[in-house]
């Protein structure tokens, strides 16, 4: 055992003599580099954003920031909800003075501008009409702004609006608002002030998610130890995973915390720096220190057996973290930083969460020695844990008998998950608002008010940007053309400055709801003889779809393909790559059916506490699709290398799928249900968007490692047969050059190599007991 340390290609030797040379020196440079991470990436959070669906070089968020450059009233994203209390509602004196009050104190803020309310338009709309009574254009204004006090008014009359106009990016429009909530939200006078907008929405996520947050790591952190124990038996050895989590953890965060220097990243991505930095890092130790304990057992010492766990597990812990990497990197392809952020956060923790596991832990090992195994908590006795001695041999029984019935388990296994997945066929796709915050948020409270109460509000309507300096017969002509298409209710303008200017298009449908978006699409058919850009919520909406679109076929070849690549590296077979890439999309039909189910039909809805749109958010299920994807082929790898070594000792294929499924079936699923823990923990947000991620996330691990590696691999292998390993000469020449370079070199069981006793212990928790 002891080639471990020098045997093998030359780079698995100086690679070992690295990492275990001075382990304290590497040991203290890890703790220094965790303790800089504290710090750098303190505040992170706070710097973070609430939005980021939208792509930026779309027409929508085009027109959106001209309007908001040139016109701030005309997209309010602050409304102060004034309820009067009082029997002649909004219309009593004393609340029209403390509204006006109100808004000059509003007015008089740096960075708000465009200031409006009910009370100003309703004035707006007096004076017009007893100034011109006669003239059409005095009639014309006294109707616009009628129309807009109309719509700044509950249809009750007891609550009125003031909107306004953060300016500014969302970091700087959220410190701006946390600097005036305090002042404005509560009773003043005679009236109550509750604050909605858009960047109420984002400053209540912000802060939701970080509460959720903290509560789902005080949830997970002691579930999962309390796991880990009783998968290795030993306080000692459970600690290893959890501290390579926190460094790949705090790490990600200080990465987080630097980028947004220079660049937007959701708050959301936080979440996932948690979830796959805890998963991961258990993966990978789990994986590690299985196989150092079971070296140690076999005799090797301290060196020799991180020797030969670094050559073998780490080999697969390093193909693993790569195609993880690759997958989650296709996230970048698209615009929205939304979808950006959970690669930049991915692709860190990956890797932090590889490098950790390849360095701090052989150093650790190799201080420790046999000492891994110390602060015994359970018995011995391995049956019935997860990786247990019963379970290790229930695994072999259950591939052998898979096998014996191998088309039968392939075909109802297969059609089961593409069951499963058929409510995603009738999926709806919209855009993320208010209603995935909690019931008790503030801003959650005023926009459900202003659908329900109030005929207009502003941010449900349609804007539309105009430049060029049109003449005002083709401004009136293309007025009359949109107030004459389907599903419109009025159209209000145009407000001109300096050649631009916009209208305002009221539909008679819900803000994103199907019949708002076709009117977008119709409205930019029209084709004026100017420069017109659409924008509002059903614009963003149906350019948030048309961009995702584009991208995701390039997105999903460049995961298929880099997948292909690495697994061919890994296993020098053609078909095996194809064959994990298919069984890895089946692995997630059970996700994408359950988000439909739960989340889109509102199944559950009481229970798990969150509100039903009837859609989901455009970008979740691209997001889902490239976390779980790299998380199947995670679990996927591991089986693979096993089966390998052990076809490449034998050359039997049966065998080999036997050994492979003894020695990780266990090991697999308690990583599963260690990683489910921490997404059921994260699903615990009470933000939909989290609460859809962690339990669809959950769902998608447990199906893979369960029923995919359980079930549909030993099947289709043992339909594949000899044909499994098969590669023709060119590529086989180049996998086995590959191999002598030290990147792809196998384990200790190489062909030619002696193979080990037929009675050696094949349970994963063999060293546990010894």
């Amino acid at each position: 055992m002891a080639e471990g340390t020098s045997g093998g290609p030359a780079g698995v030797g100086r690679w070992t003599r690295f990492v275990t040379a001075r382990p304290r020196l590497s040991l203290l440079l890890a703790l220094v580099f965790t303790a800089l991470a504290v710090v750098a990436g303190s505040g992170a959070a706070d710097r973070m954003s609430g939005g980021g669906w939208q792509d930026p070089a779309s027409e929508s968020v085009y027109a959106a920031e001209a309007l908001d450059e040139q016109f701030p009233g005309a997209r309010p994203n602050l409304l102060l909800l004034v309820d009067s209390g009082r029997p002649d509602g909004v219309d009593d004196p004393a609340v029209a003075a403390e509204a006006e009050r109100l808004s000059e104190r509003l007015a008089a803020v740096d960075s708000v501008e465009g200031v409006t309310s009910y009370w100003a338009a309703a004035q707006a709309a007096q004076s017009a009409g007893q100034q011109e009574p006669d003239r059409a254009e005095g009639a014309g204004e006294a109707q616009r702004a009628a129309a807009q006090a109309a719509g700044l008014r509950s249809e009750d009359g007891s609550e009125a609006l003031v909107a306004a106009r953060i300016t500014g990016d969302e970091t700087h429009a959220r410190e701006v608002f946390d600097g005036l909530a305090p002042d404005l939200r509560g009773e003043h006078g005679p009236v109550e002030v509750r604050l909605g907008g858009q960047v109420a929405v984002y400053d209540d996520l912000q802060t939701t998610i970080q509460e959720d947050l903290l509560r789902a790591e005080i949830i997970a952190l002691p579930v999962t130890l309390l796991l880990l124990i009783v998968v290795f038996g030993s306080a000692v050895a459970a600690l290893l995973p959890l501290a390579v989590g926190i460094v790949a953890i705090l790490g990600t965060n200080a990465v987080l915390r630097g980028l947004t220097e220079f660049a937007e990243v959701s708050v959301f991505a936080q979440n996932l720096t948690t979830a796959l930095g805890l998963g991961l890092a258990i993966d990978y130790a789990l994986f590690i220190v299985r196989r150092y304990r079971e070296e140690l057992a076999a005799g090797a010492d301290p060196l020799g057996a991180v020797g030969t766990t670094l050559r073998t597990a780490g080999r697969t812990v390093l193909f693993s973290a790569l195609t993880v990497a690759v997958s989650l990197s296709a996230m970048l392809m698209f615009p929205q930083y939304f979808l950006r952020s959970f690669a930049y956060a991915g692709i860190a923790v990956v890797l932090l969460a590889a490098v950790a596991a390849l360095t701090v832990l052989p150093a650790a090992l190799v201080l420790l020695g046999p000492r891994v195994n110390s602060w015994r908590i359970l018995p011995r006795r391995g049956g019935g844990t997860p990786g247990g001695a019963e379970s290790g041999r229930g695994w072999a029984r259950l591939a052998k008998l898979v096998m014996r019935r191998a088309p039968v388990f392939a075909v109802l296994t297969t059609a089961g998950l593409v069951l499963l997945g058929l409510p995603f066929l009738r999926v709806e796709f919209g855009a993320a608002d208010d209603r995935q915050l909690p019931g008790s948020a503030q801003s959650h409270q005023v926009q459900e008010l202003l659908r329900e109460d109030f005929p207009g509000t502003p941010g449900g309507t349609i804007e539309i940007y105009v430049e060029g300096d049109p003449a005002a017969g083709e401004l009136a002509g293309y007025r009359e053309r949109i107030a004459a298409l389907d599903g419109v209710e009025q159209v209000d303008g145009p407000v001109m400055e300096a050649g631009t200017g916009y209208l305002t298009v009221v539909g008679e449908s819900e803000a994103v709801d199907a019949a708002s978006q076709d009117l977008v699409r119709d409205i930019r058919g029209l084709a004026p003889p100017f420069e017109a850009s659409v924008t509002g919520e059903a614009a963003d909406l149906v350019d948030a779809k048309d961009s995702i679109a584009s991208v995701l076929p390039w997105a999903a070849l460049m995961i298929v393909l880099a997948t292909l690549i690495l697994l061919f590296l890994l296993t020098g077979s053609v078909l095996i790559p194809f064959v994990a890439v298919v069984l890895n999309a089946l692995s997630l039909t059970a996700m994408f059916g359950a988000i439909v189910w739960i989340f889109q039909d509102g199944n559950l809805s009481g229970v798990l506490n969150f509100t039903a749109t009837g859609a989901i958010e455009t970008t979740l299920p691209v997001l889902m699709f490239c976390v779980a994807f790299g998380l199947s082929m995670d679990y996927g790898v591991f089986l693979l290398s096993r089966i390998k070594e052990e076809y490449d000792r034998t050359g039997d294929q049966d065998r080999a799928v036997v050994f492979g499924l003894r020695r990780t079936g266990g090991l697999i699923t308690a990583a599963a249900v260690i990683l489910a823990v921490v997404m059921f923990a994260i699903g615990t947000s009470r933000v939909t968007n989290t609460k859809m991620l962690g339990i669809g996330l959950a769902l998608a691990v447990l199906m893979d490692a369960m029923v995919v590696r359980g079930l549909l691999v030993p099947a289709v292998l043992k339909l594949t047969g000899a044909a499994t390993w098969w590669a023709p000469g060119p590529l086989r020449r180049f996998h086995e050059r590959v191999e002598r370079s030290g990147f792809g070199e196998g384990g200790p069981g190489t062909p030619g190599q002696e193979q080990p006793p037929a009675d050696r212990s094949d349970d994963l928790a063999t060293v546990g007991k010894r």
